[in-house]
């Protein structure tokens, strides 16, 4: 492993200061992406920020507005905490797959998205839960819809001495179910070949889809939205030739490549397969 600064502030302001100075520094929340990538001399360092110690960022909490989740927080308590408050299924599904137990307890869903791999788990659940990123530096804060955050494989739109400082979802409106789902190879603890996260809401009385959402996880550079699949999905009544129809327009939104893990093919068929079991779960969870 390369040599480099270790720093750990206990403030926001400290670590900002930190982060603006000359050189590569890399912010670290959890480090089980970062240290291997070190290690592995796929990224350098010249200081690592450990960025754990710092309360606004471990803070997370919903109330009639929504969610909030602070960017340390690690994946293990996103699960548990959606879990018990309810509203978000496809996200507290999402961060109890990132890893083994080891992992869930110290990785950050912040970490799992400015990691910015296109297999990331969480990431379809906040895309199709309308996450935004909030950010902030030295310079100032932004807020960026989480859609549009991603500038690459492993690459976001963070400029230098700017860090993720929580990401903010908007509460549900009542009638609106959500589920996750990827493929392994294994049982557990491997990267998604492919994934889908679903959202709908849905008028009781009518069966009339008012509000679709779906999100796909390693078939494109980036994760994405399968924006005609969500079109065609809404004002439409959701049954079984709806959901197959929207499987197949999901599935245009997949631009996958093959690689040792599957084809593109092979990846383009799992877009159809958990499109329409995630919309599925949905229909189960409003019943």
């Amino acid at each position: 492993m390369p040599n480099f600064d270790y720093e750990a502030p206990t403030s926001l302001e400290s670590a900002l200061e930190m982060l603006a100075r000359p050189g590569e520094v890399r912010p670290l929340v959890g480090g089980t992406d970062v240290i291997d990538q070190l290690k592995s001399n796929r990224r350098n360092a010249d200081i690592v920020i450990d960025l754990k110690r710092i309360p606004e960022l471990l803070n997370i909490e919903a109330n009639g507005s929504g969610l909030r989740i602070g960017s340390a927080v690690s994946c293990t308590d996103v699960h548990n905490f959606t879990a018990e408050n309810g509203g978000y299924p496809a996200l507290s599904e999402s961060a109890d797959l990132v890893g083994s137990i080891h992992i869930q307890n110290r990785a950050s869903v912040g970490g799992n998205v400015c990691n910015a791999a296109p297999s990331a788990d969480t990431i379809p659940a906040l895309l199709i839960h309308e996450a935004i990123a909030h950010t902030v530096s030295a310079s100032g804060a932004r807020e960026i819809p989480l859609i549009d955050f991603f500038a690459g494989p492993g690459q976001t739109v963070l400029q230098k001495g700017e860090i993720l400082k929580e990401l903010v979802l908007p509460a549900p409106s009542a009638n609106t179910a959500s589920a996750y789902l990827r493929f392994i190879p294994r049982n557990e603890m491997d990267i998604a070949v492919a994934g889908v996260g679903s959202l709908i809401e849905v008028d009781p009385s009518s069966g009339v889809v008012t509000k679709a959402r779906i999100a796909l996880a390693s078939v494109a550079p980036t994760p994405v939205r399968a924006y005609a699949a969500e079109e065609f999905l809404e004002g439409t009544v959701i049954d079984a030739a709806a959901i197959d129809e929207t499987a197949d327009l999901a599935v245009g939104s997949a631009v996958p490549i093959t690689d040792v893990r599957g084809s593109a093919e092979y990846r383009k068929e799992l877009i159809r397969v958990l499109t329409k079991r995630t919309l599925n779960i949905c229909l189960e969870r409003l019943a």
